[in-house]
């Protein structure tokens, strides 16, 4: 079974998703950004949500975080809780 690993930042607006996104593609750390910016608890450790199997997130996320490259910061990704920029750490199938 495929497994996993991601970290994301959780905002309410796409604009503000895009302009994070931005950031980091112009060298800001992804971890510090999502401790500043992200309403998800995850935040605080850097956006990291750990391992996770398919069907544990919603549908949005696991589309992105199941067939994304690794190491690539995606997104911005609408769900039912906001906008989200989300960065698989490793995949295993």
């Amino acid at each position: 079974m495929a497994k996993a690993t991601a970290r994301h930042i959780l905002v309410d607006t796409e604009e503000q998703c895009q302009t994070l996104k931005e950031e980091i593609e112009n060298g800001a750390d992804f971890a510090a950004l999502a401790q500043q910016h992200s309403s998800c608890p995850s935040g605080q450790q850097g956006g990291d949500l750990g391992e996770f199997g398919p069907g544990m997130m919603v549908k949005e996320f696991d589309e992105v975080v199941f067939s994304a490259d690794v190491n690539t910061v995606q997104g911005p990704v609408q769900t039912q809780f906001g906008f989200h920029l989300l960065e698989v750490t490793s995949r295993s199938d």
